[in-house]
Protein backbone atom coordinates (compact mmCIF):
# COMPACT_ATOMS: atom_id res chain seq x y z
CA UNK A 1 0.00 0.00 0.00
CA UNK A 2 1.45 3.08 -1.02
CA UNK A 3 2.94 5.48 1.72
CA UNK A 4 2.42 9.29 1.90
CA UNK A 5 4.71 11.55 3.87
CA UNK A 6 4.57 15.07 5.03
CA UNK A 7 7.89 16.86 5.19
CA UNK A 8 8.71 19.85 6.71
CA UNK A 9 9.94 22.93 5.48
CA UNK A 10 11.12 26.12 7.18
CA UNK A 11 10.88 26.70 10.96
CA UNK A 12 10.03 23.14 11.32
CA UNK A 13 13.35 21.71 9.00
CA UNK A 14 14.67 21.67 5.69
CA UNK A 15 12.92 19.56 4.05
CA UNK A 16 11.01 19.72 0.70
CA UNK A 17 7.84 21.62 2.33
CA UNK A 18 5.23 19.22 0.78
CA UNK A 19 3.58 15.94 0.35
CA UNK A 20 5.69 13.03 -0.85
CA UNK A 21 4.66 9.36 -1.75
CA UNK A 22 6.54 6.26 -1.39
CA UNK A 23 5.76 2.73 -3.29
CA UNK A 24 5.73 -0.53 -1.36
CA UNK A 25 9.12 -0.81 -1.52
CA UNK A 26 10.18 2.85 0.12
CA UNK A 27 10.83 4.00 -4.02
CA UNK A 28 10.19 7.59 -4.28
CA UNK A 29 7.61 8.91 -6.06
CA UNK A 30 7.71 12.48 -6.30
CA UNK A 31 4.90 14.68 -4.64
CA UNK A 32 1.61 13.23 -3.68
CA UNK A 33 0.20 16.85 -5.03
CA UNK A 34 1.07 19.87 -6.53
CA UNK A 35 -1.46 21.90 -5.48
CA UNK A 36 -0.27 25.46 -3.34
CA UNK A 37 -2.37 25.47 -0.64
CA UNK A 38 0.20 22.51 0.23
CA UNK A 39 2.54 24.14 2.34
CA UNK A 40 5.47 23.27 5.17
CA UNK A 41 2.26 20.47 5.92
CA UNK A 42 2.01 18.85 8.90
CA UNK A 43 -0.91 15.96 10.28
CA UNK A 44 -2.27 13.58 8.26
CA UNK A 45 -5.22 11.28 8.84
CA UNK A 46 -7.15 9.25 5.96
CA UNK A 47 -11.03 9.10 6.24
CA UNK A 48 -11.51 5.26 5.39
CA UNK A 49 -15.50 5.71 5.04
CA UNK A 50 -15.07 9.13 2.30
CA UNK A 51 -11.66 7.38 0.79
CA UNK A 52 -9.85 10.96 1.07
CA UNK A 53 -6.66 11.93 2.28
CA UNK A 54 -6.93 14.99 5.24
CA UNK A 55 -3.79 16.91 5.63
CA UNK A 56 -2.81 20.04 7.84
CA UNK A 57 -1.42 23.07 5.91
CA UNK A 58 0.77 25.76 7.09
CA UNK A 59 -1.32 27.85 5.08
CA UNK A 60 -3.77 27.82 8.61
CA UNK A 61 -6.27 25.37 6.43
CA UNK A 62 -7.20 21.84 6.06
CA UNK A 63 -7.56 20.18 3.07
CA UNK A 64 -9.35 16.80 1.91
CA UNK A 65 -7.36 14.24 -1.24
CA UNK A 66 -8.48 12.45 -3.26
CA UNK A 67 -6.36 9.54 -4.49
CA UNK A 68 -5.02 10.97 -7.35
CA UNK A 69 -3.61 14.31 -5.16
CA UNK A 70 -6.75 16.39 -6.32
CA UNK A 71 -7.86 18.67 -3.49
CA UNK A 72 -11.73 18.45 -3.59
CA UNK A 73 -12.55 20.21 -0.31
CA UNK A 74 -10.40 23.17 1.76
CA UNK A 75 -11.86 24.78 5.12
CA UNK A 76 -10.07 28.38 3.89
CA UNK A 77 -7.89 29.82 5.91
CA UNK A 78 -8.64 30.00 9.89
CA UNK A 79 -6.59 32.95 11.09
CA UNK A 80 -4.04 31.27 13.94
CA UNK A 81 -4.92 27.46 13.61
CA UNK A 82 -1.34 26.99 12.66
CA UNK A 83 -2.01 23.29 12.96
CA UNK A 84 -0.53 20.36 14.10
CA UNK A 85 -1.46 16.91 14.01
CA UNK A 86 -4.20 15.80 12.81
CA UNK A 87 -6.94 12.24 13.19
CA UNK A 88 -10.27 11.36 13.02
CA UNK A 89 -12.47 10.40 16.16
CA UNK A 90 -14.74 8.18 16.97
CA UNK A 91 -17.73 10.29 16.11
CA UNK A 92 -16.40 10.55 12.58
CA UNK A 93 -14.96 13.99 12.40
CA UNK A 94 -11.92 15.38 11.93
CA UNK A 95 -9.54 16.25 14.82
CA UNK A 96 -6.97 18.81 14.28
CA UNK A 97 -4.20 20.31 16.76
CA UNK A 98 -3.77 24.00 16.66
CA UNK A 99 -0.43 24.98 18.32
CA UNK A 100 -0.88 28.82 18.48
CA UNK A 101 -4.05 28.37 20.63
CA UNK A 102 -3.02 25.39 22.53
CA UNK A 103 -5.88 23.16 21.78
CA UNK A 104 -7.56 20.62 19.68
CA UNK A 105 -10.30 21.96 17.07
CA UNK A 106 -13.07 19.36 15.33
CA UNK A 107 -13.89 19.88 11.38
CA UNK A 108 -17.17 17.80 10.40
CA UNK A 109 -15.82 15.70 7.32
CA UNK A 110 -16.99 18.27 4.84
CA UNK A 111 -14.99 21.03 6.50
CA UNK A 112 -17.81 22.96 6.22
CA UNK A 113 -18.07 23.32 9.92
CA UNK A 114 -15.81 23.49 12.85
CA UNK A 115 -15.86 23.40 16.38
CA UNK A 116 -13.83 25.49 18.86
CA UNK A 117 -14.43 23.87 22.16
CA UNK A 118 -13.03 20.27 22.16
CA UNK A 119 -10.97 21.13 25.16
CA UNK A 120 -9.98 24.89 26.92
CA UNK A 121 -7.22 27.31 25.04
CA UNK A 122 -3.85 26.67 26.57
CA UNK A 123 -5.09 23.39 27.73
CA UNK A 124 -1.25 22.20 27.55
CA UNK A 125 1.57 24.94 26.52
CA UNK A 126 2.24 22.88 23.35
CA UNK A 127 0.22 20.03 21.73
CA UNK A 128 2.25 17.43 20.44
CA UNK A 129 0.19 14.59 19.38
CA UNK A 130 -3.37 13.11 20.37
CA UNK A 131 -5.31 10.19 19.83
CA UNK A 132 -8.42 8.59 20.84
CA UNK A 133 -8.57 5.24 23.21
CA UNK A 134 -11.34 2.51 22.13
CA UNK A 135 -13.48 3.39 25.40
CA UNK A 136 -13.51 7.05 24.07
CA UNK A 137 -11.03 9.02 26.42
CA UNK A 138 -8.25 11.35 24.68
CA UNK A 139 -5.21 10.90 25.11
CA UNK A 140 -2.60 14.31 24.61
CA UNK A 141 0.75 14.69 24.65
CA UNK A 142 2.36 18.14 25.70
CA UNK A 143 6.09 18.61 24.56
CA UNK A 144 8.48 21.25 23.78
CA UNK A 145 7.94 23.92 21.36
CA UNK A 146 10.51 25.36 18.80
CA UNK A 147 10.84 27.95 21.37
CA UNK A 148 12.03 25.80 23.97
CA UNK A 149 9.09 26.28 26.25
CA UNK A 150 6.83 23.96 26.92
CA UNK A 151 6.80 20.77 28.96
CA UNK A 152 6.86 16.82 28.87
CA UNK A 153 3.78 15.23 29.84
CA UNK A 154 0.62 13.35 28.88
CA UNK A 155 -2.58 14.24 29.65
CA UNK A 156 -5.54 11.87 29.41
CA UNK A 157 -9.59 13.34 29.45
CA UNK A 158 -12.67 11.34 29.75
CA UNK A 159 -15.71 11.40 27.31
CA UNK A 160 -16.63 14.21 28.64
CA UNK A 161 -13.64 15.92 28.51
CA UNK A 162 -12.62 16.06 31.76
CA UNK A 163 -9.44 15.91 32.86
CA UNK A 164 -8.83 12.03 34.40
CA UNK A 165 -6.41 12.39 37.79
CA UNK A 166 -6.23 8.47 37.67
CA UNK A 167 -3.52 8.58 34.45
CA UNK A 168 -0.71 10.17 35.34
CA UNK A 169 2.78 9.54 33.29
CA UNK A 170 5.86 10.26 35.28
CA UNK A 171 9.14 9.75 32.98
CA UNK A 172 12.22 11.62 33.09
CA UNK A 173 13.47 10.73 29.88
CA UNK A 174 10.04 11.89 27.73
CA UNK A 175 10.08 14.17 25.44
CA UNK A 176 7.13 13.34 22.82
CA UNK A 177 6.77 14.12 19.34
CA UNK A 178 3.54 12.53 18.76
CA UNK A 179 1.06 9.94 20.29
CA UNK A 180 -0.95 6.75 19.17
CA UNK A 181 -2.72 3.96 20.79
CA UNK A 182 -2.07 0.65 19.92
CA UNK A 183 -4.37 -1.97 19.46
CA UNK A 184 -3.76 -3.23 22.75
CA UNK A 185 -5.22 0.07 23.88
CA UNK A 186 -1.74 1.62 25.47
CA UNK A 187 -0.28 4.67 24.72
CA UNK A 188 2.75 5.34 22.07
CA UNK A 189 4.55 8.38 21.86
CA UNK A 190 7.65 9.36 19.37
CA UNK A 191 10.38 10.54 22.13
CA UNK A 192 13.42 12.37 21.63
CA UNK A 193 15.11 13.82 25.02
CA UNK A 194 16.29 16.44 25.20
CA UNK A 195 14.53 18.00 22.54
CA UNK A 196 15.95 19.47 19.64
CA UNK A 197 19.55 18.24 20.91
CA UNK A 198 22.01 16.65 18.50
CA UNK A 199 22.72 13.87 20.49
CA UNK A 200 19.56 13.04 21.60
CA UNK A 201 18.27 9.43 23.15
CA UNK A 202 15.55 8.78 20.43
CA UNK A 203 12.88 6.20 21.26
CA UNK A 204 9.14 5.16 21.20
CA UNK A 205 7.76 4.39 24.39
CA UNK A 206 4.88 2.31 25.57
CA UNK A 207 2.44 3.52 28.58
CA UNK A 208 -0.31 1.74 30.60
CA UNK A 209 -3.41 3.08 29.37
CA UNK A 210 -4.85 2.77 32.58
CA UNK A 211 -2.56 4.39 35.15
CA UNK A 212 0.42 5.94 32.83
CA UNK A 213 3.39 3.50 33.98
CA UNK A 214 5.76 3.03 31.68
CA UNK A 215 5.25 -0.25 29.75
CA UNK A 216 8.88 -0.79 27.86
CA UNK A 217 10.43 1.42 25.26
CA UNK A 218 11.30 0.62 21.58
CA UNK A 219 14.86 1.38 20.24
CA UNK A 220 16.52 1.35 16.87
CA UNK A 221 19.33 -0.95 18.34
CA UNK A 222 21.23 -0.38 15.07
CA UNK A 223 19.34 -1.18 12.39
CA UNK A 224 18.14 2.84 11.58
CA UNK A 225 19.54 5.98 12.57
CA UNK A 226 16.63 7.46 13.71
CA UNK A 227 16.89 10.99 14.36
CA UNK A 228 14.26 13.16 15.19
CA UNK A 229 10.69 10.69 15.20
CA UNK A 230 8.01 11.88 14.85
CA UNK A 231 4.57 10.56 13.21
CA UNK A 232 3.51 6.77 14.38
CA UNK A 233 1.18 4.64 12.61
CA UNK A 234 0.30 1.10 12.61
CA UNK A 235 0.20 -0.86 9.29
CA UNK A 236 -2.35 -3.03 8.24
CA UNK A 237 0.33 -6.14 9.15
CA UNK A 238 0.60 -4.53 12.88
CA UNK A 239 3.87 -3.14 12.63
CA UNK A 240 4.27 0.15 13.55
CA UNK A 241 5.90 3.18 11.87
CA UNK A 242 7.66 6.19 12.92
CA UNK A 243 8.55 9.12 10.07
CA UNK A 244 11.88 10.84 11.25
CA UNK A 245 15.04 12.50 9.44
CA UNK A 246 15.76 10.89 6.12
CA UNK A 247 13.68 7.71 7.13
CA UNK A 248 10.46 6.10 7.91
CA UNK A 249 11.64 2.97 10.41
CA UNK A 250 9.53 -0.03 11.52
CA UNK A 251 9.44 -1.84 14.34
CA UNK A 252 7.42 -5.08 15.30
CA UNK A 253 5.17 -4.36 17.76
CA UNK A 254 4.48 -7.60 19.17
CA UNK A 255 8.35 -7.90 19.94
CA UNK A 256 9.50 -4.25 20.41
CA UNK A 257 12.36 -5.18 17.60
CA UNK A 258 13.04 -2.74 15.00
CA UNK A 259 13.00 -4.02 11.37
CA UNK A 260 15.15 -0.87 10.00
CA UNK A 261 14.56 1.69 7.45
CA UNK A 262 11.71 0.93 5.28
CA UNK A 263 12.43 4.23 3.17
CA UNK A 264 15.82 6.06 3.29
CA UNK A 265 15.16 9.90 1.15
CA UNK A 266 17.96 12.82 2.26
CA UNK A 267 15.96 15.92 3.49
CA UNK A 268 13.03 14.04 4.47
CA UNK A 269 12.44 15.52 7.68
CA UNK A 270 9.09 13.88 7.83
CA UNK A 271 6.67 15.04 10.30
CA UNK A 272 3.31 12.60 9.77
CA UNK A 273 2.72 9.32 7.78
CA UNK A 274 -0.12 7.40 6.13
CA UNK A 275 -1.06 4.56 4.20
CA UNK A 276 -3.04 5.79 1.65
CA UNK A 277 -4.32 3.36 -1.22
Amino acid sequence: MPLVVTSAAGANGDGYGALLAFDDDGKPLGPFSQDSRIADPRGLAVNRRGGLLFINSATDRVLAIDRNGVVVRDSGPISGLNPGGGIFGPDGRYYAGSRTARTIMAFTPGLDARDDRILPLGIVPFPRGFAFGPDGRLFLASGMGPDGVGDNSIVAFAPDRQKLASFVVRDAELSPLDLAVAPNGNVLVSSEHPFAVADAVTTLREYDAADGHLVRVFRPDGQAEFRRPRGLRFGSEGHLYCVAQDEVVAFDFATGQCLGATVRFPRLNGQALEFFP
